[in-house]
C-alpha cells in the first residue's frame, strides 16, 4: 500500500535575509517565529498529515536538520544529504529514488511560514486526489499584491495554461488583475513514479546522473565526486513547465516563503507583533534601544559583525549585496 511522505527540501542559503541568513545558519534554522524555526514548523506542520519524513538536505547544515526534527518531536524519519547544491530536480530524484514507486511525495521548502492549518490540510487532500491519478500537482496561492518576487502560474480552475518568470512590476499588476494567475509556492504532490518518468523523458542526464549518485550513497551522504556530474536545474524548468500531466490546486490557507524582509515584515505585521516596529519601521535582531527620526517604511537589521539598513521596497536587491560580500568579504557570509 502506497504511503505519503513528507519530502522537505533544506538546501537553501537565504541570502536575501543577510545578515541575518548565513551559510552555517540558514534562515529556516532561525528561531525566529516565536521560539520555532521555519524548518521546526514545517515538519510539525505535516507529522499529522503523513506516514513519515524524509529530509533532504547538505553536508553543511545536515546537523541542524536534525536539531529541529528532535524539536519537532518526529521520532523516525529518513535523510539524504547532499555533497553539493545540485538543485531542486536532483533534490527530489534522489527522495523519489529512496522511496516505492507508488508512494506519494508531499515536497514542501523548509523556509516558508503557512498559516489556517485546516485550509492547509484540505488543499494537501485535493492534491493526493490528482496525484493517485498519475499527475503532477502544485500549489498556486491566490496573490494578494503585484508580487515581483515570486514566479506565477497561470491557470483555469486546476489545469495549468503557463508558468510565468518572476515579472516586472507592470507585469505583477496586469497578473493580478486578470485573476487567473497564482503564485508559484514551490510545493508539489506526486507519485515517486510518476515524476521519475517525467525527469527521465525532458532530462535523461539529471536522471541518469543523479541515479548513479544515489547508488553511490555512503549511509545517508551522496558522493562528492558523482554528484559533480549531475546537471543543476529546478524542478520547475526541468519537468513542470514541460509536462502534460500538471494540476494546480489552489490553496486557501496563508502563505509567504519568507523570503525578504518585506514578506517578514508583513507577517510580523499581521500577527500583532508590535514591538518589532519603531514607527513606521521594522527592526531585526537588536537588542539596543533604536529610534528613527524623519525616515520611515526602513528595516533595521543587526548582527553581532554586520548592520544592515535598508528601505522595504529594496528587499529584493539584498541578494547583490550577499554575492558581492561572498567575493570581497566571505566571512561576512559564511
Amino acid at each position: 500500500m502506497s504511503k505519503l511522505i513528507h519530502v522537505i527540501l533544506s538546501g537553501g542559503v537565504g541570502s536575501r535575509l543577510w545578515p541575518v541568513s548565513r551559510k552555517s545558519m540558514p534562515k529556516q534554522y532561525i528561531p525566529m517565529f516565536g521560539d520555532k524555526s521555519l524548518f521546526q514548523l514545517s515538519a510539525e506542520r505535516n507529522k499529522h498529515l503523513v506516514s513519515q519524513a524524509l529530509v533532504v538536505g547538505n553536508k553543511e547544515n545536515y546537523l541542524l536538520s536534525q536539531a529541529d526534527m528532535v524539536r519537532a518531536d518526529i521520532g523516525f524519519y529518513d535523510e539524504i544529504i547532499e555533497a553539493l547544491p545540485r538543485n531542486t530536480a536532483a533534490a527530489v530524484a534522489f527522495a523519489a529514488f529512496a522511496v516505492q514507486s507508488d508512494d506519494i511525495m508531499l515536497v514542501t521548502p523548509s523556509d516558508h511560514i503557512i498559516t489556517n492549518e485546516n485550509a492547509y490540510a484540505q488543499a494537501i487532500s485535493e492534491a493526493v486526489g490528482f496525484a493517485s491519478e498519475g499527475y503532477l500537482v502544485t500549489f498556486g496561492i491566490a496573490p494578494t499584491k503585484p508580487e515581483t518576487g515570486y514566479g506565477y502560474i497561470e491557470c483555469d480552475e486546476n489545469d495549468v495554461l503557463s508558468f510565468r518568470e518572476k515579472p516586472d512590476s507592470d507585469t505583477a499588476k496586469s497578473f493580478l488583475e486578470s485573476g487567473n494567475f497564482l503564485w508559484n509556492s514551490g510545493m508539489f504532490c506526486f507519485q515517486a513514479g510518476a515524476y521519475l518518468d517525467e525527469l527521465k523523458k525532458f532530462e535523461p542526464e539529471i536522471y541518469e546522473a543523479s541515479l548513479a549518485a544515489f547508488s553511490l550513497r555512503s549511509g545517508d551522504f551522496l558522493p562528492t565526486e558523482e554528484s559533480m556530474l549531475i546537471p543543476s536545474k529546478s524542478i520547475d524548468y526541468a519537468v513542470m513547465e514541460r509536462s502534460d500531466k500538471i494540476k494546480v490546486v489552489k490553496a486557501s490557507f496563508g502563505w509567504s516563503d519568507l523570503g525578504s524582509f518585506e514578506s517578514i515584515w508583513e507577517h510580523w505585521e499581521g500577527q500583532g507583533e508590535n514591538h518589532r516596529f519603531v514607527k513606521n519601521n521594522c527592526v531585526v535582531g537588536s537588542s539596543k534601544h533604536v529610534e528613527f527620526l524623519g525616515v520611515d517604511n526602513l528595516v533595521l537589521v543587526e548582527t553581532n559583525d554586520a548592520i544592515l539598513v535598508l528601505a522595504k521596497g529594496s528587499s529584493q536587491d539584498v541578494k547583490k549585496i550577499y554575492e558581492r560580500l561572498e567575493k570581497e568579504k566571505p566571512e561576512l557570509v559564511n
